[in-house]
């Protein structure tokens, strides 16, 4: 039985009085309000369903899908260039994520500064020790800068600290340019090393003055040769061997 056969009966029932006629059409107002309110509820989806946002929606599904599936055939049918393309990718990945930031290179910095400390002012390499000092008097001025470029970061000095109240210092139209930003850059990193920090202290506790007042053959090393290594590894032996006096050796004879 419909809402609309209860309606027709309870007017047919009530036809002959007036409030009950007035009863009966507010009756029929409140079943149709309520019919109508679940027809609604019932569209409310199909219509949502028809908007341009779901249509929009379900293009770039069917887009993203579509290319999935492409990329998918393209390496099943070309292995070897998926190959390379997912190496480097994976490459980049990898340097992005272990790219070293301004943090790392204060550590690092003041890790190398401890080292030289601890040696004797005779033996630091000169190298070494003047690039470590010109960067730590940078730090303590507040003009290192660092830049990331994706792949590679950079530290560079700049005129000023930024927290100076110069008007050089605060100016935008007086900043860097990038024409000469190659220029100014102390050190560059990448696979989480600064290279040029690396760089300068490799036999940071050798001192090269100290080799100039010696001859020109000495101040330079070779490596041996086979006779001199068996030369020296039998003298080396012969160490080991105890000691024999005349006296014993006119015994033996």
């Amino acid at each position: 039985m419909t809402w609309r056969h209860l309606t027709t009966t309870w007017t047919r029932d009530n036809a002959g009085h007036p409030g009950k006629k007035m009863a009966a059409s507010v009756v029929t107002r409140r079943l149709c309000s309520t019919a109508a309110a679940a027809a609604v509820k019932t569209t409310r989806w199909e219509r949502l369903k028809k908007s341009r946002v779901a249509k929009w929606c379900s293009g770039v599904l069917l887009d993203y899908k579509e290319a999935v599936r492409e990329v998918g055939l393209g390496i099943w049918n070309r292995p070897l260039k998926s190959s390379v393309y997912i190496g480097l990718l994976g490459g980049a990945g990898a340097c992005i994520y272990t790219q070293p930031d301004e943090t790392s290179f204060e550590t690092d910095l003041l890790d190398v500064s401890n080292k030289l400390g601890l040696l004797s002012p005779w033996i630091r390499s000169e190298t070494s020790d003047q690039h470590v000092l010109n960067l730590v008097k940078l730090r303590n001025e507040g003009r290192l800068r660092h830049i990331s470029l994706g792949l590679v970061a950079l530290t560079f000095c700049a005129d000023y600290d930024p927290e100076a109240d110069l008007y050089e210092a605060q100016c935008g139209n007086l900043s860097i340019p990038w024409r000469s930003l190659h220029e100014r850059v102390v050190d560059v990193g990448f696979a989480g090393r600064w290279w040029i920090l690396d760089s300068k202290m490799k036999d940071y506790d050798v001192n090269d003055a100290e080799f100039k007042n010696l001859p020109v053959h000495m101040q330079t090393t070779q490596p041996p040769t086979v006779k001199e290594v068996e030369s020296t590894e039998k003298m080396h032996k012969d160490s080991w061997l105890p000691i024999q006096m005349e006296e014993d050796k006119e015994k033996n004879i």
